[in-house]
């Protein structure tokens, strides 16, 4: 006898829009007001869809009873989605300027920017060295250890070099 599979519960499941006092999701969000763990207060978690940590989390007003919270509502949630965005931005810049460095250097033949672009491998991280002239034309590229310092003097060294790999 075959019985019937049971689905397993997906973010299918949930529904696209809940407006609730302590519980609203929409426009890709998700707005969860929590007891605070470390007094009497509450705070608010916004998670992302599909990410599995809020992206914020802050403390959220109680209500005029002064025990629960304030209900969640479409300004204040509209608040939250922007700031936690804004969170998250200035995040992926951070991460952005910490992957990607570039150094401009002059040559008899013109200015060359030296890249130095971080690949954040769990097994086995590297960096790619491209040097690329004033008219956009790659004249060299490498793999570098991930650790590689780029500076002034290093990529002078490397285009002086021939676009050799660096030691």
């Amino acid at each position: 006898m075959n019985l019937p599979l049971q689905d397993d519960p997906t973010e299918a499941d949930t529904p696209e829009f809940v407006h609730e006092p302590r519980l609203w999701r929409d426009n890709g969000w998700t707005a969860k007001v929590i007891k605070n763990e470390d007094d009497d207060g509450w705070a608010v978690a916004m998670t992302r869809d599909g990410e599995a940590e809020p992206a914020l989390v802050g403390p959220w007003t109680m209500g005029r009873d002064k025990k629960n919270p304030k209900p969640l509502d479409t300004g204040a949630f509209n608040t939250l989605v922007k700031t936690a965005s804004e969170v998250l931005r200035r995040h992926e810049q951070q991460l952005h300027a910490f992957l990607h460095k570039n150094v401009t250097v002059t040559t008899p033949t013109g200015r060359i920017t030296v890249n130095l672009d971080i690949v954040p491998d769990d097994d086995d991280p590297y960096a790619v060295l491209t040097a690329v002239d004033a008219l956009g034309d790659q004249q060299g590229q490498v793999r570098v250890p991930a650790h590689f310092k780029l500076t002034g003097a290093s990529a002078e060294a490397w285009v002086e070099g021939g676009f050799v790999k660096p030691r």
